[in-house]
C-alpha cells in the first residue's frame, strides 16, 4: 500500500484534526450576532443560554480528551484520529439539522468528543515522528490549522449571512464535515508512530517507518540507527520500571512533569485568546461597531491569527519554548490591562438589556478610544499567535515518557477543554455583570503565568524525546535550561551509542566468562 514519506505532508494531513476546533468556533462566533440565529434559537437568547450552548462544544472535549489516550495507546495513534473524524462528521449532522436549543446543545458536545480526541492525540502523533530540530514548527502546524479553520470557517459564514432563512447557519453547520472526511481517508495514507510501533514490539515496521521518514529508505542512515538506538534503550528501560496507568502521572516522579503539562494548557485557556475567538462580535459591539462593519473588523484578527503564527512556526525552534511563553504572556497582560483602562476612563454602561438586546454587551465606548480598543484587541491577538497559540501544543508532548505520553496529553488536554468550557459558559455572564473588570481578570493571569513559567518550565527545544527524560531525572532548574543546538544534540547521541556498544561488548565478556567458569 501507498505511504507517504515526507513528513510536511504527514503533518498537513494529521493537523486537519486541528482545523475541525477552528471550523467549531468561528461557525458560533460569526452566527451568535445574526438576526437569523436569534430568531430561530430565541427569540432573546439570555447570556446563560448562549454561554450554555457554546460550552456544550468544550465540555464534550472534556470526555473526548479523557478517553482519547486509552484509545490511542490501545489501538495507535493514526487510528484514535480517525475516530475523531467519524465522531465529528456525526456531530455536525445533528448540528446541521438542530430543530432546538437542546439539539444543538447535543450535537456541538459530540462534536466536542471529536475535538478533545483530536486535539490531544494529533500533536502526540506529530511529535513522535519528528526530528528534533524541525518538531516544533511541525507540532505547531495544529495551531496554525485552527487559525485557517476559523478564518476559513469565519467568512463562509459571513458570505451565507446574505440568505435568508435558516439555510443561513445550516450551510456552515454541514461544510464543518468537509476537514474531517479529508482527514480520515488521508491518514490511510500515513505511517504509524514509529515509537508506537516499537512499544507494541513491531520493531520492524518501526525501522522501515523511521528509514521512510528520514532516511529516503535506508535503514542504516546514521540518524535512523541512532534513533532506532534511543527508542529501543528507552522502551526496555520502561518495561523493566513500570506498567503505564493514569495514576503514574501523580507519582513524585512524574508529578512535576505533569503539572507542568496540565498547566501548559489551562494557561493558554486563562489568557482569554478563546474570549476573543467566540466573542469578539461583543467586544467590538461594544466599541460601537454595528452591522457588516461589525462582522468585517472582528475577521481581521482571525486573519491577523493566521499571518502570525507563521514567525512561530519557523523560529519556535531556535527561540525555545520557555522565553516564548514569557514573552507572549507579558505582551498580552499589557494589551489587556490597556483595555480595561479605556474602557473604564472612556466608556459607561450600556442601556438595559445591552446593546441591540445583547446583554453581554454591556459596555459602550466611543471615539478614539473606542479604536484604541480595537487596535490592543489585534495587538493581543498578534501577541498569542506568534507565542503561546502554537508553543502550548509543541511542549506538552516533550515532556513525557514514551510509555505514558498518549494519557498524559490525554489529562493535559482535558484541562484545556475543562477551562474552555468553563470561559464559554463564564464570558457572556461576566461581561453582563463585571464588565471591563473581565480585561482585569485576564490580565492577572496573564502575570500570573509569566511568573509560573520562569521559575517551573525547563526549556526543550532542541532535545530529542529521550534527553527530556534525562534531563528530569537530572533535576536541573527550570530558569537554567536552555536550547540545545543540533552540533550537541549529535554529540550526545554519538556518546549514548558509544555507552551501548561499550555495554553490550561488557554483558558478551560477562558471559563469556561465565561460561568459562562453567
Amino acid at each position: 500500500m501507498f505511504v507517504i514519506s515526507n513528513i510536511y505532508f504527514i503533518t498537513a494531513i494529521s493537523v486537519l484534526g486541528g482545523a475541525l476546533f477552528g471550523f467549531d468556533i468561528s461557525s458560533m462566533s460569526a452566527i451568535i450576532g445574526t438576526d437569523t440565529y436569534q430568531n430561530y434559537f430565541g427569540p432573546n437568547i439570555s447570556s446563560d443560554v448562549q454561554g450554555g450552548i457554546t460550552a456544550s462544544m468544550p465540555g464534550g472535549s472534556f470526555v473526548g480528551a479523557l478517553c482519547s489516550g486509552f484509545i490511542s495507546d490501545k489501538l495507535g495513534r493514526k487510528i484514535a484520529i480517525q475516530i475523531g473524524a467519524v465522531i465529528w462528521c456525526i456531530g455536525s449532522i445533528l448540528v446541521c439539522a438542530s430543530q432546538n436549543i437542546g439539539m444543538l446543545v447535543v450535537g456541538r458536545f459530540i462534536n466536542g468528543l471529536a475535538v478533545g480526541i483530536c486535539s490531544a492525540q494529533v500533536p502526540v502523533y506529530v511529535s513522535e515522528i519528528a526530528r528534533p530540530d524541525i518538531r516544533g514548527r511541525l507540532v505547531g502546524c495544529q495551531q496554525w490549522a485552527i487559525t485557517w479553520g476559523i478564518m476559513i470557517m469565519f467568512y463562509i459564514s459571513f458570505g451565507c449571512s446574505y440568505i435568508d432563512g435558516v439555510a443561513a447557519f445550516r450551510i456552515p453547520w454541514g461544510l464543518q464535515m468537509i476537514p474531517a472526511i479529508g482527514l480520515f481517508f488521508g491518514l490511510f495514507v500515513l505511517p504509524e508512530s514509529p515509537r508506537w510501533l516499537a512499544r507494541n514490539d513491531r520493531w520492524e515496521e518501526a525501522e522501515n517507518t523511521l528509514a521512510l521518514m528520514h532516511g529516503k529508505g535506508d535503514r542504516g542512515h546514521p540518524y535512523v540507527v541512532r534513533e532506532m538506538e534511543e527508542i529501543r534503550g528507552l522502551v526496555e528501560f520502561e518495561r523493566e520500571n513500570s506498567d503505564a496507568s493514569f495514576f503514574e502521572l501523580f507519582k513524585p516522579n512524574m508529578i512535576n512533569r505533569t503539572h507542568i503539562g496540565v498547566f501548559t494548557q489551562i494557561w493558554s485557556q486563562m489568557t482569554g485568546m478563546n474570549v476573543m475567538m467566540y466573542y469578539i462580535t461583543y467586544v467590538f459591539a461594544m466599541a460601537g461597531l454595528e452591522g457588516d462593519n461589525l462582522l468585517v473588523s472582528s475577521s481581521i484578527q482571525y486573519v491577523i491569527n493566521v499571518v502570525m503564527t507563521v514567525p512561530a512556526l519557523l523560529w519556535v525552534d531556535r527561540w525555545g519554548r520557555r522565553w516564548t511563553f514569557i514573552v507572549g504572556s507579558t505582551l498580552m497582560m499589557t494589551w489587556l490591562f490597556a483595555n480595561a483602562g479605556l474602557m473604564a476612563t472612556y466608556g459607561h454602561p450600556a442601556p438595559e438589556g445591552g446593546i441591540n438586546g445583547v446583554a453581554a454587551a454591556s459596555w459602550i465606548i466611543h471615539g478614539r478610544a473606542s479604536k484604541a480598543v480595537i487596535a490592543c484587541s489585534y495587538l493581543f491577538v498578534a501577541s498569542f499567535a506568534v507565542t503561546w497559540g502554537p508553543a502550548s501544543w509543541v511542549y506538552p508532548p516533550e515532556l513525557f515518557p514514551l510509555r505514558i505520553r498518549g494519557k498524559a496529553m490525554s489529562l493535559a488536554t482535558c484541562a484545556n477543554w475543562i477551562f474552555n468550557f468553563a470561559l464559554g459558559y463564564f464570558v457572556p455572564p461576566a461581561f453582563e455583570n463585571i464588565k471591563w473588570k473581565v480585561y482585569v481578570l485576564f490580565g492577572v493571569m496573564c502575570l500570573a503565568m509569566t511568573i509560573h513559567v520562569f521559575f517551573f518550565f525547563p526549556e526543550t527545544a532542541g532535545k530529542s524525546l529521550e534527553q527530556v527524560e534525562e534531563m528530569f531525572l537530572e533535576g536541573k532548574p527550570a530558569w537554567k535550561t536552555h536550547v540545545i543546538s543540533t552540533a550537541e544534540r549529535e554529540a550526545h547521541q554519538s556518546q549514548l551509542a558509544a555507552s551501548n556498544k561499550l555495554s553490550v561488548k561488557e554483558k558478551e565478556l560477562q558471559d563469556h566468562g561465565s561460561e568459562e567458569n562453567a
